[in-house]
C-alpha cells in the first residue's frame, strides 16, 4: 500500500490570498523583491504548519537549506536538529498557527510575533500564546528561491539545558564556548551610541524617522546601563504615559514597567537585530545578569506626542 502524498502549497504567487488568511495585526512596508519573496515564505509557512508536521517537513526542504541553521531558545541547532526538536515537541502537542501581531521585513532579513495555540495530546488542554523570530534569508536564485540561512526563535528560557540534547558533544561545546564569549562582552566606553551598541547584523534605515527611532533606542540602552536611577527618569521621555507594554503574562503600565526594571539588575550588551519599518522596530539583543548570558526580542511602536517620540506600545520576551 502507497503513503498518502502529503500536499503542501509552494508558489511565489498566492501572497493576496495568504495575506487575507493569515492576517498582520500591525503590518509595516515591503519594497524590494526579496522583501515581498520573505513576506509571501513566511505566509505559505504559516498554511503548511497547519496541514500537519509532515507537511511542514517537506516545506522544509523547500524553506531551508542542508546547511541552514536555526537557534531555538538560544540553542544553536542544524536543520536536521532542529526539525528533531520540533517533532518531539508535537508529540506531546498540537501547535496552530494564529495572526501574524507583526511582521517586520527589512532587506534579507524580517522579524516577527506571532499568536498561537498549543494543545496537549494527552488533555485537550488549550494554551493560548506567542512566538517571536528573527530570521535571515538568501536569495539563491532559481529553482531554490528565497530560503533561510539562519533563523533565531525565541529567547533563552527554561528548556535552554533540555535543547542541548538534540546537539552532538562537539555543538554542546561550541555553545558553552558561543555564551563564553557572550559573558566576556565588554561595552566600549565612548560617547557614539552605535559603536557602544553595535548591531551585529545591520539592516537598511530609510527614513528620517526611523533614524529617530534608531537614536531613542540607543539611548534607552545607554540610560539602562547607568543604572535604575538614571533610566527611570529617562523612562519618562522615552515611553508614553498610556504606555501598553505586552509581556507573556500581562499587559503593563508604565509605573509597573518601572517597578520591574527595578529588580531586573541586567546589563545591556549589543544588538543581534534591529530592524525599522515605518513606525515599528524589531529588536533582538544580548544581555548579562549574575554572569549568565540572556537575549531579548521587542516589538517597539512609535507616534510623536507633544512633539516627542515615545514608544506607545511594546511587546516583549
Amino acid at each position: 500500500m502507497s503513503e498518502k502524498k502529503v500536499e503542501i502549497v509552494n508558489s511565489y504567487d498566492n501572497t493576496e490570498e495568504l495575506v487575507q488568511k493569515f492576517p498582520t495585526i500591525h503590518p509595516t512596508p515591503v519594497f524590494t523583491q526579496m522583501e515581498k519573496n520573505i513576506q509571501n515564505r513566511l505566509l505559505t509557512g504559516f498554511e503548511n504548519w497547519n496541514r500537519g508536521f509532515d507537511a511542514w517537513k517537506e516545506w522544509g526542504d523547500i524553506l531551508y537549506t542542508p546547511d541552514s541553521l536555526y537557534n531555538v531558545h538560544a540553542v544553536h541547532l542544524t536543520l536536521g536538529e532542529y526539525q528533531n526538536a520540533m517533532k518531539a515537541t508535537l508529540r506531546a502537542n498540537d501547535i496552530q498557527m494564529g495572526d501574524f501581531l507583526h511582521m517586520v521585513i527589512v532587506d534579507d532579513w524580517c522579524a516577527i510575533n506571532y499568536k498561537i495555540a498549543t494543545i496537549s495530546r494527552e488533555t485537550g488542554h488549550v494554551s493560548p500564546g506567542s512566538v517571536m523570530e528573527f530570521v535571515h534569508f538568501k536569495d539563491y536564485g532559481d529553482p531554490l528561491g528565497t530560503r533561510v540561512v539562519e533563523g533565531w526563535a525565541g529567547t533563552r528560557g527554561k528548556d535552554y539545558a533540555g535543547l542541548g540534547y538534540f546537539q552532538t558533544e562537539d555543538e554542546r561545546a561550541a555553545q558553552k564556548a558561543m555564551m563564553e564569549n557572550i559573558a566576556a562582552t565588554q561595552v566600549p566606553d565612548t560617547k557614539d551610541l552605535t559603536v557602544k551598541y553595535p548591531v551585529k547584523n545591520p539592516t537598511t534605515i530609510r527614513t528620517e524617522l526611523g533614524q529617530k527611532i534608531q537614536a531613542a533606542i540607543l539611548k534607552d540602552f545607554d540610560k539602562w546601563n547607568q543604572g535604575f536611577e538614571a533610566w527611570c527618569g529617562w523612562a519618562d521621555e522615552y515611553y508614553s504615559q498610556n504606555l501598553a507594554y505586552h509581556t507573556d503574562h500581562a499587559v503593563l503600565g508604565l509605573e509597573e514597567v518601572k517597578t520591574a526594571a527595578k529588580e531586573d539588575g541586567s546589563q545591556r550588551l549589543y544588538f543581534e537585530n534591529m530592524l525599522i519599518s515605518g513606525d515599528w522596530a524589531a529588536i533582538h539583543y544580548r544581555t548579562l545578569k549574575d554572569g549568565i548570558p540572556g537575549s531579548h526580542m521587542q516589538f517597539l511602536h512609535f507616534e510623536e506626542e507633544n512633539g516627542a517620540l515615545k514608544v506607545t506600545e511594546c511587546w516583549t520576551k
